[in-house]
């Protein structure tokens, strides 16, 4: 299983320099976890940067995955995960919904940098 990062979406959907690193999980919607919290991210974005109309369709790519509310167990995982990682609260979330999934989390996030089970690339190319 797999998790997209918010930051990797974006970079997937504005074709940019690691979008072909991310192409493989985000195309693998069998195998795709997607937290709610990525998808209040990546329309947020997008609707800033472009029009609605173009945010509505990154999420219908997005919800061909499998589409994870947070709920209490995750909500605590996360919790617990930002103390022992000083993760901000949105980078706990999707870190724990990877791990509760037992899946590999894909981004270009410098926070997760050296986490385990984390696929990272520098956004930085």
């Amino acid at each position: 299983m797999n998790v997209v990062d918010s930051s990797a979406w974006l970079e997937y959907f504005a074709n940019g320099p690691n979008a072909s690193f991310f192409a493989k999980p985000v195309e693998d919607a069998r195998r795709l976890v997607v937290p709610t919290l990525a998808i209040f991210e990546v329309f947020k974005r997008v609707l800033q940067q472009r029009t609605e109309g173009d945010a509505l369709q990154a999420i219908a790519v997005m919800r061909q995955g499998i589409v994870v509310d947070l709920n209490t167990p995750i909500a605590l995982r996360a919790a617990k995960l930002s103390v022992d990682h000083r993760l901000p609260m949105a980078d706990s979330v999707i870190l724990a919904t990877a791990r509760a999934y037992h899946a590999t989390l894909w981004t270009q996030d410098a926070d997760f940098k050296n986490l385990p089970g984390v696929q990272y690339r520098s956004g930085r190319s």
